[in-house]
């Protein structure tokens, strides 16, 4: 007997049934003949591998308006705002704000998550709270946390050394904001930075790349050339990129073949870049997301994250990944039916590829069985209708039902020690 059988799933276009055991996948067949303890009918309900959320910050989650608005709507009152507002933090505050954005995630679906965590910050208030949420929600969510120097490395008093620090305290991955230093020359010299302590520590990394209008701001072929140097490609990501919408066309077709090369993922995230850039543009008004629809045609792994939800940068969001992938669709003009599709695999399929998840992840027998059915009857309908998800499945255990609201657990409230 299965632990769990889903019945009459809609997978590739053919009708199956899923057996589960020990939170594995053991079964996909058209008929399973065999019973189990817990079955669910799906009545022709699209099966799907888990969303997974390639770039968030769960650090500044709903704090929108504390303590001011970003009325400019801009990153850098943005970023002025959250230096103001990450002086009152403590750990209750962020365990309560992350665990909270967590779960509304968890019901929509997301099982993988990556996390940028603010680290200029000497107490590390904000680091030393997520590894704690990590750790109550890893039977729920796949975490993966990113130290991510909000304010700099080399403009920062003491940057290198608490990247370091963040690194022994728990942090997965080593970030980065070279566009954000003081100068050109202090940009690439923290990427090179970066790169040694990603070595030094065995880690990934992923870097806020070029996240500006300008034209003349080039750190990403920096990062793509120390990932061919260093052979890391496959684990280095930036994330942003959003200068490569303002770069001429000479230069980015010569760029496409150095990032193929590199073999490194692109990270956009166009609910964020279609509302913080182009700014300070009249008209034309430039889009100010980077160039997905090329990126993806040039066969370079593009993933999309949401980035911002309620905080000092973006005052809406509800952390479902179907938002971005149709933002997508239309800001990057991705209405082609092959080309929507490519959308909604960049909230799977692509972004496990982003996160270095896919050994353990997919849909078939002998992979952990984390599951989403949606009410859709396929990839393109999913993401033209917005589908709801119906039930979420983590390690062969159903943890959410009908997940329209975020009080959708089944489990009782997750408790966090003091």
């Amino acid at each position: 007997m299965y632990d769990l059988i889903l019945r009459s799933v809609l997978l590739d276009n053919r009708t199956a049934d899923i057996a589960i055991a020990r939170g594995i996948i053991q079964k996909i067949e058209a008929k399973i003949s065999e019973q189990g303890r817990e079955e669910f009918s799906a009545a022709g309900m699209m099966a799907s591998s888990p969303y997974i959320e390639s770039h968030v910050h769960l650090d500044t989650t709903l704090t929108a308006g504390e303590p001011k608005w970003n009325e400019s709507g801009t990153l850098f009152e943005g970023i002025q705002t959250w230096a103001l507002r990450k002086q009152s933090l403590t750990r209750d505050d962020v365990v309560k704000r992350a665990s909270t954005l967590l779960k509304w995630q968890a019901v929509q679906g997301v099982l993988h998550v990556r996390t940028h965590v603010d680290i200029t910050d000497p107490s590390m208030t904000a680091l030393k709270a997520m590894v704690e949420v990590k750790e109550q929600f890893k039977d729920l969510v796949d975490l993966q946390i990113v130290a991510f120097p909000q304010e700099g490395i080399l403009s920062f008093p003491n940057g290198r050394e608490l990247m370091k620090e963040a690194l022994e305290i728990g942090a997965d991955v080593v970030g980065g904001i070279p566009h954000y230093e003081y100068t050109r020359d202090l940009g690439a010299e923290s990427i090179k930075f970066v790169f040694d302590l990603a070595e030094q520590y065995d880690k990934k990394i992923d870097i806020h790349c070029d996240e500006i209008d300008d034209p003349n701001s080039r750190n990403l072929e920096i990062v793509a050339y120390e990932a061919i140097k260093r052979g890391m490609g496959k684990l280095v990501t930036a994330s942003h990129t959003t200068a490569m919408g303002s770069y001429d066309n000479a230069y980015t077709f010569k760029l496409m073949d150095f990032l193929k090369k590199s073999g490194i993922n692109i990270v956009s995230n166009p609910l964020i870049s279609i509302t913080l850039q182009g700014r300070l543009d009249t008209y034309p008004k430039r889009r100010g997301v980077t160039r997905v629809k090329e990126l993806w045609r040039h066969g370079i792994n593009v993933s999309f994250g949401y980035d911002d939800i309620m905080d000092p940068w973006y005052s809406f969001g509800t952390g479902n990944m179907l938002q971005p992938a149709q933002m997508a669709v239309h800001v990057c003009q991705m209405t082609g039916r092959e080309e929507a599709i490519a959308c909604f695999d960049m909230v799977t399929t692509n972004a496990a590829r982003t996160l270095d998840v896919e050994q353990a992840y997919g849909l078939e027998p002998g992979k952990p069985a984390d599951l989403i059915l949606l009410d859709a009857t396929d990839k393109w309908d999913a993401i033209r209708r917005m589908a709801q998800t119906v039930l979420v499945v983590k390690k062969g255990r159903i943890v959410a039902r009908n997940a329209c609201a975020r009080h959708n657990l089944l489990d009782e409230p997750i408790s966090f020690k003091k």
